[in-house]
């Protein structure tokens, strides 16, 4: 274009390319300059070149750069150059460590659904500091757009993502909105910074307010104190078992209603009768929003509960099953019984009357069946202690009831006790099974491994563990490998070894574990110690999963504090040792800032085995550029390399 007449000149250089254009992308014209400098040409021979628009050798090739897949978009943009918003920040979720302000990038969509990033030399063309990152299951494309003044990029693949540069970091963060397949920068005087997209058939004008935000959430207010929840496998809605202690139920409030407003009436006086019925009428007709007000205070040993069924896409409560006072349910599982097979039930365990220490009056197993998003009530089942944890097990239901592990079956009436095993120490508190093995968590004593022998109709206790732990949540990894958390903020992983697994499988009857002596006067086995680890805070649920499309398994953690954590295992040991080495330096060049040893606190109550501070290592990033140089330089690495080791980690689980 000509600097004073703005008008287009056409350009006589032409380049032949040597495969089938696939995409190009341009590069922003650098600050005081007209013309842009590089072009990049993304190619059908899955390789993405760089070309020269300088006037003295325009579309020379000046770099080239192969890639894993066809390139579906590109776009070349630079970012960092002025930030508004500059601070130290240790929220990221694509760390870079140290970035040069006013650098270009060059992002690469490709048709797998993956992103790539690369460095480009303004001078010299040249690519580096690659990074990858999966998306989603479609071809990714990028789009341009403005955030907070600087320029962002908005992928588009399977679920829509945003790369920016926020507190002197960058930022890959998914968008919690529908799929979009187009979009567009968009300004105007209500939206200055806006998106224009389409979604399907519809044109949608989009803002993005939260920058930096790591969760986006949705609150959706229930009456009690929720407990307990599970997915309903057809209607994907959530069933939640709502238990409030020191409350009452709604019917108990009308009572004590009635009963306030009689004992008004029978303390006024003869000349007063009039004006106390009043009162009375009046109490008796007022709302008081409990949200505003609060709820009245039943005191210790009373307790309210309800089930609910939550529709999550919606909000919408489908039905809702309560309770008669004092009875709290603590645990729900649903069922396929095999005398049944066609319908699928939901069991609660309920206490009655229970105080904390905990001392109850029994409990009930309530029998539910499931029709659509409505339960009806088929019988209700008498036990004498509290049905703390149960789960599906080969057509039947495995209850703990109290510290007895009990096997039921449906019955016309009630549920039917298949078999028993008295032998368990204290109180049942999680129970998991596959195949025939059953894996039970105690509350005191760590986790029992169990076998179901189906002829003879016993459970009978082959393995435990060494050590008494106070557990509160557990989770199967593996047929062997059991992880659990205790009251104390400690993760630990057993494992039963390969040699009695397979000895415990070939022994047909069970007779040898039901009559070898035991070790330490326990099972005839023992389960091996594989890690332990202390994070600070009681854990509440332990849940092996996938956070993103296509990454790999990992155990997610929750506390009581509100924290989510994630323990990811090494796939490589490479990895394993270059992180020990990282976690080894950081203790002695970043000690904590009250003076305690890091690894004092991490082995608070037992030593830490095989499991790696990821925090710890996270701080790389945060300490001076000195003290990272000279850690990179001891792990023969510089600190961008370092820095790309820590977020590689990262982004092969989760966001």
């Amino acid at each position: 274009m000509h600097p004073e007449t703005g008008d287009l000149r056409e350009c006589s250089e032409k380049k032949e390319m040597e495969s089938e254009v696939m995409c190009m992308a341009l590069s922003n014209a650098p600050s005081g300059e007209q013309m842009s400098r590089f072009l990049a040409v993304g190619l059908l021979d899955k390789t993405v070149r760089l070309l020269s628009l300088a006037p003295q050798d325009c579309l020379t090739q000046k770099n080239m750069q192969g890639l894993p897949d066809l390139a579906e978009s590109l776009v070349m943009i630079e970012m960092g150059a002025s930030d508004p918003t500059a601070g130290p920040s240790s929220s990221s979720d694509e760390p870079s460590g140290p970035v040069t302000l006013g650098q270009l990038y060059l992002y690469v969509g490709l048709q797998n659904g993956a992103l790539l990033r690369m460095v480009v030399d303004q001078t010299s063309a040249g690519l580096s500091d690659d990074r990858m990152r999966y998306l989603g299951s479609r071809p990714v494309k990028l789009f341009k757009i403005k955030c907070q003044g600087n320029e962002a990029v908005l992928a588009m693949s399977s679920r829509s993502w945003l790369s920016y540069y926020y507190q002197n970091r960058f930022h890959l963060t998914p968008l919690s909105y529908e799929m979009l397949e187009y979009a567009s920068g968009f300004s105007s005087e209500q939206c200055p910074e806006g998106i224009v997209a389409i979604s399907t058939n519809t044109l949608r004008i989009l803002a993005l307010e939260t920058l930096g935000a790591v969760f986006n959430q949705v609150s959706y207010p229930v009456e009690y104190t929720p407990r307990k929840f599970i997915i309903h496998p057809e209607t994907q809605n959530l069933i939640i078992a709502e238990t409030e202690h020191n409350a009452y139920t709604e019917d108990t409030k009308k009572q004590r209603r009635v009963q306030m407003a009689e004992e008004m009436q029978e303390a006024a006086e003869e000349n007063e009768q009039e004006l106390a019925r009043e009162m009375a009428e009046a109490f008796l007709t007022e709302d008081l929003p409990e949200k505003i007000f609060g709820a009245p205070k039943a005191g210790p040993g009373m307790w309210a509960s309800l089930v609910r069924v939550l529709d999550p896409r919606t909000g919408n409560t489908e039905s809702v099953t309560r309770f008669e006072q004092n009875e709290a349910v603590f645990s729900m599982s649903l069922v396929k019984f095999s005398n049944r097979p066609d319908d699928l039930h939901l069991v609660l365990g309920v206490a009655k009357d229970l105080n904390l220490n905990p001392v109850a009056r029994g409990g009930f197993l309530y029998t539910y069946k499931m029709t659509g998003n409505s339960v009806e009530l088929l019988h209700k089942t008498s036990v004498d202690e509290v049905p703390y944890a149960m789960c599906p097990f080969q057509g039947a239901l495995l209850v703990g009831v109290g510290r007895f592990l009990r096997l039921y079956d449906l019955g016309k009436k009630k549920l039917l006790r298949k078999c028993e095993n008295k032998h368990l120490p204290n109180l049942i508190v999680k129970i998991e099974s596959m195949g025939h093995r059953i894996y039970v968590s105690d509350v005191q004593e760590s986790v029992f491994l169990v076998r179901y022998k189906r002829y003879e109709n016993q459970l009978l206790i082959f393995a435990d563990d060494t050590q008494p732990r106070w557990v509160t949540t557990s989770c199967v990894l593996d047929y062997n490998t059991v992880a659990s958390a205790d009251k104390f903020g400690n993760v630990c992983i057993v494992r039963l070894p390969t040699q009695v697994s397979d000895e415990v499988d070939d022994d047909p009857t069970g007779n040898k574990s039901l009559w070898d002596r035991g070790v330490l006067n326990g099972a005839a086995h023992k389960t091996e110690l594989i890690a332990s680890f202390h994070l600070g805070e009681v854990c509440l649920s332990l849940q092996k999963a996938t956070l993103i499309e296509g990454g790999s398994e990992c155990l997610v953690y929750t506390t009581v504090s509100g924290t989510v954590g994630v323990l990811v295992p090494f796939t490589s040991h490479e990895d394993q040792d270059f992180f020990q080495h990282l976690e080894m330096h950081m203790r002695a060049e970043n000690p904590p800032l009250c003076g305690r040893e890091h690894i004092y606190f991490r082995s608070a109550y037992f030593p830490v085995k095989n499991v790696l501070d990821g925090d710890l290592c996270e701080q790389f990033n945060s300490i001076d550029l000195s003290k990272q140089k000279s850690i990179a330089e001891d792990l023969d690495k510089t600190p961008s390399e370092v820095s790309k080791k820590l977020e590689d980690i990262r982004t092969r689980y989760a966001f």
